[in-house]
């Protein structure tokens, strides 16, 4: 579960994995623990962080710190990926590839963990090789880092690129996708300031009747 380590930047952070190691000693072992944990906005900036400490809550906040100096920019369309990219890192690979939205995204845990704190919400997802923690992440970051516009191959081959595949499935995904239900604070708001307008008295004929009279009892005196 992701928990937020800075509230004006909005950066959360996620713990992928705790490793923990021994070291023998002349009186006997001592353990230390290594954190992985990725850092991200949800707005298309997302990094790792590895660092490892005596106890598990001193390696995470290491951890974390050595992610908020790592940060990467990430090029989204929405809430999915321009076009499909290949990650590699070791023996590990990973397919990220485009989706509609309302798709969500199709991921194992450790991929999953990168690619929400990266600001991806619909997607497509498979991994070959090996499934180390550490690679699968080092990998997505690297398929990631891969993203780019199309205008940025426009610009390069000097001709200019039309709708895409992707700009297709996302404008048939979004008239599927119902459009956000207005908050309860606001609903209950509306609801008192109708009732308040209901139980307010209208003004009628007898109201005015006695107004009248006083007005016509003042005119006598001064005659």
């Amino acid at each position: 579960m992701s928990r937020v380590i800075e509230e004006g930047s909005q950066l959360e952070s996620n713990t992928i994995s705790i490793y923990r190691s021994a070291a023998t000693m002349a009186g006997g072992r001592r353990f230390s623990f290594g954190a992985l944990v990725v850092v991200g906005d949800r707005n298309g900036k997302v990094a790792l962080g590895y660092a490892k400490a005596n106890e598990v809550p001193p390696a995470i906040e290491k951890a974390q710190k050595v992610g908020k100096r790592a940060m990467k920019r990430i090029h989204l369309q929405g809430g999915t990926i321009p076009h499909a990219v290949i990650g590699r890192f070791g023996s590990s690979e990973v397919k990220l590839m485009p989706a509609s939205p309302g798709t969500g995204v199709v991921a194992g845990t450790t991929v999953r963990a990168v690619l929400e704190l990266a600001g991806v919400t619909d997607i497509m997802t498979k991994s070959h090789g090996s499934n180390n923690s550490k690679n699968l992440a080092k990998a997505v970051l690297n398929g990631l880092e891969q993203l780019r516009p199309k205008e940025y191959f426009g610009d390069l081959r000097g001709v200019a690129i039309g709708k895409t595949e992707v700009d297709d499935r996302v404008e048939r995904g979004q008239a599927f996708v119902k459009a956000p239900e207005p908050a309860k604070a606001d609903v209950e708001k509306k609801d008192a300031e109708k009732n308040d307008s209901e139980s307010k008295p209208e003004a009628t004929a007898s109201d005015a009747k006695p107004e009248a009279t006083t007005e016509k009892t003042d005119e006598k005196k001064n005659d």
